[in-house]
């Protein structure tokens, strides 16, 4: 009788094991890259893009832009730079580059200039074509456009806790510089709010 018991607790055991196994089996589903999903909380894909192109425009709103274009008659060459994480958290700011880069450039009214390590890369093919492109293909060394201005910026995160609740606040701050003058052309602030908890925020 006492074996029979124990087989029984034994089996409904290995139910319950199977069943919480089969019911926290991993799912993984394919969703729109556009779609916003917010999970932690922390910074993501959807916050550098929109950060990006908003603070874009508003650069390409301002006076630079035009006092440039009516000087030099042509559009502004500008490189990005370094965009400092001074978060806790680990931000990919290459992404963010990337979002600024193509915000200036699907625009049409700026040119950007490849950042250092990826002319390196040009650089080579462009020594390697020396000796095995033909005359007519061959590119020439020293005919590089140079930046006029050059964008850097840094990003901060304060974050306000108490219990299970969170606010996370972020802050960008971006600086487009004159390569020729160091005159500060053009700077912008864009602020980020985020409520983290297991409740909807109440004001």
């Amino acid at each position: 009788m006492k074996a029979l018991r124990l087989a029984g607790i034994v089996l409904l055991a290995a139910i319950l094991i199977l069943s919480v196994g089969c019911s926290s089996r991993k799912v993984v589903s394919r969703v729109d890259t556009a779609e916003t999903i917010d999970l932690s909380g922390n910074w993501n894909d959807t916050d550098s893009r929109l950060v990006a192109e908003e603070m874009i425009s508003d650069a390409l709103a301002k006076p630079w832009l035009t006092n440039f274009v009516g000087a030099q008659g042509k559009n502004p060459a500008v490189i990005v730079g370094a965009i400092r994480n001074l978060t806790d958290e680990h931000i990919a700011t290459g992404t963010f580059v990337g979002d600024i880069e193509r915000a200036f450039i699907n625009s049409g009214n700026v040119r950007v200039v490849a950042k250092p390590v990826e002319r390196e890369g040009v650089r080579e093919e462009r020594a390697d074509q020396q000796a095995n492109a033909s005359p007519e293909t061959v590119k020439e060394f020293g005919m590089e456009l140079g930046a006029d201005y050059m964008l850097i910026g840094e990003m901060n995160k304060i974050t306000d806790q108490e219990g299970r609740e969170k606010v996370a606040f972020y802050q960008v701050d971006l600086t487009l510089t004159d390569l020729q003058s160091n005159e500060k052309v053009w700077m912008q602030t864009k602020k980020l709010k985020k409520y983290i908890a297991r409740k909807a925020y109440k004001p």
